[in-house]
């Protein structure tokens, strides 16, 4: 039997508490044989200790305080004494030896997330192959940037021990509460009981980037997120891979977040709107507008402080940003929430539906949308300050004065404590507005303010202050009727099919290239519909421009430098393109580069846009991978570098 629970026992405990055990039982040992064995050879001299006197007596000895209050004075008392405390001295400190060695192991793993902490504490657990310091700062300021997640505790799981820097970072007292370290594997079910997965509120798989080979990296995500998902079903996973074909691996994941697919996906809406790629990146880095306040050049100044923007949401009811704009357009509401309070606001939520990302003058805001708006900090830490509590009397100071326009302007400042104060100039209405001229007055008390096209002629007597605010090319209305959507819509499609026609005329001229691989058919041959093919699963179906099935190009036509029996072209010049082309250079064909061609043949853009795509690689390509390629416009491939 006590065979049986020394063994039931092993399992269950730790090393630590097995050498403490072990330390605990050595002491009860010791001390109980020094006692017992006292009490017993003093009944033969003249002193006779009792249990109690026996115990103080052995604690105040191996104590080594020694009051000498209880002596031994029979030789075989003193024996006993001195044999027991040699017998002391070697084994307690072997075992104290062996314990803080444990202790001191245990330390580097990071012990063990307590059971009793997650079960009243909310936790998540991060899962990496290496911890870089880089990478861990940007998760934690990401994660705790939300106010939700202030609460939650961070549990690093890696199999690897603590750089000097990591060790640093976690000592810092604002990671130091929250953040905990254990060294361990995904793959083992102890390591995943260890953090208390079970309990966690989500896991977080980071892709290892010390792989030089992606494909690698990701093959260990894909096995340490089977592991987590076979461990704990009910767990929230959260998976970043690197190419865009082993996303269908991990499909059960609440969120799969692809690199491949996000750099070149972003690249090429880049192309299309230069500069997205800065915007995204910081509306998805958080910053607080302090980056580059030190600097001599205005432009980092202010590049710095516009950096401090980010995405919030309020309910438009609870909204003093947008509350006042219940029942008017979304392009109504946007326009005037800008040139009143400066945020702007990109994208609302009606309720109960998706979020819908700029949806123009035709939808009518109502009081449970959710508003979707750019500001430097979200409006329940802004602070109102009335700029001109008193009209009649001139501000003096440092506050923005306008003289010649009717519109309210604001300044914001970010506070020390993160508060925005947000300084409003009078709102009531003026006698005199801005005219049509520039600097002419209208007079009366009942016009509104906006702003107005200026006259034929009158753009010499624009003065510099009038100027401070780009003009509206028309105003802004409040409800978009029926007549003027109908009006808008003929005139974009009218638009659209005037520009079709005029490159269609421009292109009927004859060219040496069959029509397969020249783009004198660059319009009659394209199609409107999804890919046929596509060079990995679970990629997102989109609306494209693609060639017909019979106009479908061959391999051939598709390197750009090499002849055909299709095509005599040598060079980007034989083909005489319209739009200047978008070479994307790359080490091979990642099937993520099919991302970058779909956003660049989408329907939604006009077909006289569309601009040749070169693919310079270092590598051939795959036939799985041109046979995607091939069903798309003007798109060719070529050997090359860009160092060479």
């Amino acid at each position: 039997m006590f065979n049986d629970l020394h063994r039931a026992l092993q399992k269950v405990q730790s090393a630590l508490s097995h050498q403490l055990m072990i330390l605990c039982a050595t002491l009860f040992c010791v001390f109980f044989t020094s006692v017992c064995g006292i009490e017993h050879l003093q009944r033969g001299g003249r002193v006779h200790l009792d249990l109690f006197q026996s115990f103080y007596y052995v604690i105040v000895t191996f104590s080594t305080v020694g009051y000498g209050d209880y002596v031994p004075d029979i030789w075989p008392s003193q024996l006993f004494m001195i044999v027991m405390i040699c017998v002391t001295l070697v084994v307690l400190p072997a075992q104290l030896e062996q314990l803080v060695f444990t202790f001191m192991e245990r330390q580097k793993q990071g012990g063990t997330y307590s059971r009793h902490r997650a079960l009243n504490e909310k936790h998540v657990v991060v899962c990496t192959t290496y911890l870089h310091a880089d990478v861990v700062m940007d998760f934690l300021n990401e994660f705790y940037a939300h106010p939700m997640l202030q609460d939650y505790f961070v549990v690093l799981l890696s199999p690897c021990e603590l750089d000097p820097t990591m060790r640093m970072i976690l000592q810092v007292p604002l990671w130091a509460q929250r953040v905990i370290y254990v060294q361990g594997s995904a793959l083992k079910d102890a390591d995943l009981t260890r953090v208390r997965l079970a309990e966690a509120e989500a896991c977080f798989i980071l892709a290892a980037r010390n792989y030089a080979d992606r494909t690698a990296a990701d093959q260990h995500t894909i096995l340490r997120s089977w592991a987590v998902k076979d461990f704990a079903p009910d767990c929230p996973q959260y998976v970043q891979v690197f190419r865009p074909e082993n996303k269908v691996h991990v499909k059960f994941a609440e969120h799969v977040v692809c690199e491949d697919e996000f750099k070149y996906a972003l690249l090429a809406n880049n192309c299309v709107c230069p500069g997205l790629s800065t915007l995204v990146t910081l509306l998805l880095h958080t910053s607080r507008g302090q980056e580059g306040q030190s600097s001599s050049e205005e432009w980092q100044r202010l590049y710095g402080k516009c950096s401090g923007n980010e995405i919030y949401h309020i309910c438009m009811k609870d909204s003093n940003f947008f509350g006042e704009y219940e029942g008017k357009s979304f392009t109504y509401a946007s326009f005037h929430a800008h040139r009143k309070y400066g945020v702007a606001l990109v994208a609302v939520q009606p309720e109960g539906k998706r979020i819908l990302l700029n949806p123009g003058p035709h939808h009518i805001m109502r009081k449970g949308d959710i508003c979707f708006y750019m500001s430097i900090t979200k409006e329940e830490n802004s602070a109102f300050i009335l700029a001109h509590p008193n009209p009649d009397k001139e501000m003096r100071g440092a506050s923005i004065r306008l003289h010649r326009t009717g519109s309210s302007r604001i300044t914001t400042t970010l506070g020390s404590t993160g508060t925005v104060a947000l300084e409003l100039q009078h709102t009531r209405s003026r006698s005199s507005s801005l005219a049509a001229g520039g600097g002419e007055h209208a007079a009366g008390t009942g016009v509104k303010n906006r702003l107005q096209l200026p006259r034929d002629g009158a753009a010499h007597r624009l003065s510099v202050q009038s100027m401070s605010r780009r003009p509206s090319i028309a105003p802004v209305p409040a409800v978009l009727d029926v007549l003027d959507a109908i009006r808008m819509q003929f005139e974009e499609n009218r638009a659209e099919a005037d520009a079709d026609e005029q490159t269609a005329d421009d292109g009927g001229k004859d060219d040496d290239n069959c029509s397969v691989c020249s783009d004198s058919t660059w319009h009659d041959d394209y199609v409107v519909d999804y890919p046929r093919q596509t060079p990995y699963l679970a990629a997102s179906p989109r609306l494209v421009y693609r060639l017909r099935e019979c106009d479908r190009r061959p391999h051939c036509c598709l390197q750009i430098t090499v002849q055909c029996e299709h095509n005599q072209a040598t060079s980007a010049k034989d083909y005489s393109w319209r739009n200047r082309a978008i070479i994307l250079a790359a080490d091979y064909a990642s099937n993520g580069i099919y991302n970058f061609i779909v956003p660049l043949r989408a329907h939604f853009q006009p077909r006289s846009s569309l601009k040749p795509i070169v693919l310079l690689l270092e590598a051939q390509p795959d036939p799985a991978f041109l046979d995607a390629i091939s069903w798309f416009p003007l798109v060719y491939w070529m050997i090359g570098s860009i160092d060479w």
